[in-house]
């Protein structure tokens, strides 16, 4: 292109580019901190506290300080048996349902300051805390509401130890990516000696409008599972509900019980309100070496992938420590076979080399061309004009190509906009039909059992709420191509 050519290929650009604004939001909208969230998608649950050494999955909280003796204790090495599985977090309960603190509380001594333990001057929550930074892991907390240990639980002492508490590692600790709170609540307990049952409201007895505001003052890019940032998805299963919705209508605070709503969302909800997928490695939270036998596989981590961050949702992995201080071998094993599984299916995107088409192009404006859905940034995308509701992104190579998973994202910075979308493919005999579904939001993924041969690959937008706008399209080979 000569200089005038060029000049006047410039000039026209910017003169689409001037006439062409950009897609308006379709609120509800995720803040900035649950935009943060969405990009981690996997982390891990550490449960590890006087559970590990009674072979119990809740403590009474009557036990002993001095069972706490882990013979290797290791954070560091636990960080790295997350990063070895691809993990991006760690969220550690700082304290369970027994009451017994990871940290040495200034207001209880039911705490490791009673442990033998680094002779009662450790400090768990410190160690994993430095650990997660040193290895690149986000570093989390569960603090349990319902503390069967406390004599004033039940009464408004007790909550304003809770808060305290929470001051405490929230303060203490650096930057929180999450703060993790339980719905199991009130019942039997030590309670200090008592040995009663004790029930409370849970959605009015431990000043959640004060937690709240703690949360936010000493962590504001934190979010709140079981709060107003994140949901349960309704199981511990690790699996979303298909579809699953990032937008809830009303709930705050554990105040949903019908599980169904948890687990899909509600479609036009007024709320961005995500959910997360908590699960275990093995049948228990806590490490029982009866389960040692019975760690999931790296394949049903794959699938348990597929059915939680690719709906959409996040995957909440449960590593649990063994009376070592360690990660168990099994687990360890199970968790690199998971990444070296999940880097095989991902490791060959062939759509940025395919020809690239599309329906519609908003405003004909280069800025929102099909490549803009292949270029790897999740902060450009394919869109089309206002009017348009459905439409058809089409990705064709000039030999056939063997494709096994499909990946579509949305800039959800600007909503959740499509209702359904479907794929299909152009085999060496004929159109086939791949998948069709609804949401696709933050993710949305699809496996095929075995690769597929094709030439071309249909992404079709069957309805939406506002002008569909796709930020990634990704086609993969668990090979490369000849």
């Amino acid at each position: 292109m000569n200089p005038l050519h060029a000049c006047l290929f410039a000039t026209a650009t910017a003169a689409v580019a001037a006439a062409v604004e950009a897609p308006a939001p379709y609120p509800p909208l995720p803040s900035p901190a649950q935009l943060a969230w969405h990009e981690l998608e996997l982390y891990g649950f550490v449960h590890f506290t006087v559970n590990t050494f009674t072979d119990k999955e809740w403590g009474y909280g009557d036990e002993d300080p001095s069972i706490v003796l882990p013979t290797d204790f290791d954070a560091d090495d636990i960080a790295r048996a997350f990063v070895e599985g691809g993990l991006r977090g760690l969220i550690l309960t700082a304290k369970h349902h027994d009451g017994f603190c990871l940290w040495p509380s200034a207001h209880t001594d039911h705490s490791v300051r009673r442990s033998p333990w680094r002779g009662g001057k450790g400090d768990m929550v410190r160690e994993f805390a430095d650990a997660c930074r040193r290895h690149g892991l986000k570093f989390g907390v569960y603090l349990s509401p319902w503390d069967r240990n406390h004599p004033e639980y039940g009464r408004p002492a007790y909550v304003r130890y809770y808060h305290a508490q929470l001051k405490e590692l929230l303060a203490n600790y650096g930057e929180l990516f999450e703060v993790w709170f339980d719905g199991a609540n009130g019942g039997t307990g030590y309670y200090g000696g008592a040995r009663e049952r004790r029930q409370i409201d849970w959605a009015t007895y431990y000043g959640w409008e004060d937690i709240r505001r703690i949360v936010r003052e000493l962590q504001p890019g934190a979010v709140m599972f079981n709060g107003p940032d994140v949901r349960w998805v309704g199981n511990e299963n690790g699996i979303a509900g298909d579809p699953c919705w990032a937008t809830f209508e009303g709930g705050e605070f554990g105040a949903i019980a019908d599980r169904r709503r948890l687990e899909h969302g509600d479609r036009h909800g007024r709320r961005w309100w995500p959910a997360e997928c908590d699960v275990s490695i093995r049948p228990g939270w806590f490490y029982h070496a009866s389960e040692d036998e019975k760690v999931k596989t790296p394949e049903q981590l794959v699938d348990l992938y597929f059915k939680s961050v690719g709906r959409g949702a996040s995957l909440l992995l449960n590593i649990p420590p063994d009376r070592r201080g360690r990660v168990h071998e099994r687990d360890r094993a199970s968790l690199v076979g998971f990444r070296q599984r999940l880097e095989a299916l991902f490791a060959t995107n062939l759509a940025p080399t395919a020809a690239l088409s599309a329906s519609n192009t908003r405003g004909g404006d280069p800025r929102y061309r099909p490549a803009r859905a292949t270029d790897g940034d999740r902060h450009t995308y394919w869109a089309t004009d206002d009017e348009v509701r459905e439409a058809e992104f089409v990705l064709s190579w000039d030999r056939p190509v063997r494709i096994q998973v499909v990946d579509l994202r949305e800039p959800i910075e600007l909503g959740q906009r499509i209702d359904r979308w479907a794929i299909a493919a152009e085999t060496p005999t004929g159109r086939v039909d791949l998948a069709a579904g609804e949401s696709i939001g933050s993710r949305r993924l699809w496996r095929a059992e075995r690769p597929i041969e094709m030439i071309r690959l249909w992404v079709k937008v069957g309805s939406s709420v506002a002008s569909p706008l796709l930020a990634e399209v990704g086609a993969y080979a668990v090979w490369a191509q000849e």
